[in-house]
């Protein structure tokens, strides 16, 4: 098989299968033949391990992931890029793809049907439309997977991995946060792609704890507190709960208050565990 990465290999085989790139599903394709076997091995792929991937594209990294893990499922939802994968993917008899939205599939009852109580890693070349709620989906259903490691605009990448008090910070780095040890791991000049697209990517892993990095009653409340706060991040933190949470914000003073913070705090100066005794003080009020 051709190297899957080489522009002018990747331009005939889209042509023998008359594929059309679509906007609408953000598809660029890797040309970098460097980048793919980089992402495998920092995102955990290995012997006694499987991997799941989403949206394989023409399979450059699936390709790389088969050549390391036991097993590799991969979710497209492009059915136009179902033969293309089964040609470039035909040497590798540990690969199976599933046709199908990666935002509306079961993907833990997906992973326990393909790996049992085995390891698996998650890996994806991520559009940007579906980065945010992908990740949280993930997240939030408890996917039993190692780690999740993905590569998605580099803006995305510096918000979702922001640490408190940095500008980038909003409500989905602290969300991350809560479930998961993010790190950035590297940049990706747009130069990488086909289409080349018109901004630069980064990869970074999610580290998938196994508790939340923080204990709080109402987990509900929390993340809306979370969401209340950076709802409105140029005025204090009293203002934006208020506004938020519908709440008087003279109670939302109190409660930040209570809380063992300052009347000028910002939601972006904000700790996990600040934010979870915040969400205690307001859970009194409600």
């Amino acid at each position: 098989m051709p190297e899957l990465s080489d522009i002018h290999y990747i331009k005939e085989l889209l042509s023998r299968h008359d594929f059309r790139f679509s906007k609408s599903l953000g598809q660029n394709f890797i040309t970098d033949p460097e980048l793919c076997p980089r992402i495998a091995r920092e995102g955990g792929a290995e012997k006694g391990v499987s991997a799941l991937e989403i949206g394989p594209g023409i399979g450059v990294l699936t390709a790389e992931l088969a050549k390391r893990a036991d097993r590799v499922v991969a979710v497209e939802l492009d059915k136009a890029l179902l033969p293309i994968l089964s040609e470039t993917l035909a040497e590798h008899d540990n690969v199976e793809i599933v046709c199908g939205d990666a935002l509306e599939l079961d993907l833990t009852a997906l992973a326990r049907e393909k790996f049992g109580d085995s390891p698996f890693v998650v890996c994806a070349n991520l559009p940007y439309y579906i980065t945010s709620p992908l990740l949280m989906r993930l997240l939030e259903s408890r996917l039993p997977a190692r780690s999740i490691t993905v590569m998605v605009q580099k803006e995305a990448a510096d918000r979702i991995t922001a640490a408190p008090g940095t500008r980038e910070c909003g409500a989905i780095s602290a969300a991350v946060r809560y479930y998961s040890d993010a790190v950035k791991l590297f940049g990706v000049p747009r130069s990488s792609f086909v289409p080349q697209p018109g901004v630069d990517s980064a990869v970074m892993r999610l580290t998938v704890l196994g508790e939340p990095s923080v204990s709080v009653r109402d987990e509900k409340l929390f993340f809306r507190v979370i969401k209340a706060a950076f709802g409105q991040r140029r005025k204090t933190l009293a203002n934006s709960l208020s506004s938020g949470l519908s709440l008087p914000k003279a109670e939302c003073a109190r409660a930040i208050e209570a809380s063992g913070l300052g009347p000028n705090a910002r939601a972006e100066e904000l700790t996990l565990p600040q934010f979870a005794a915040l969400s205690e003080q307001v859970a009194a009020l409600c």
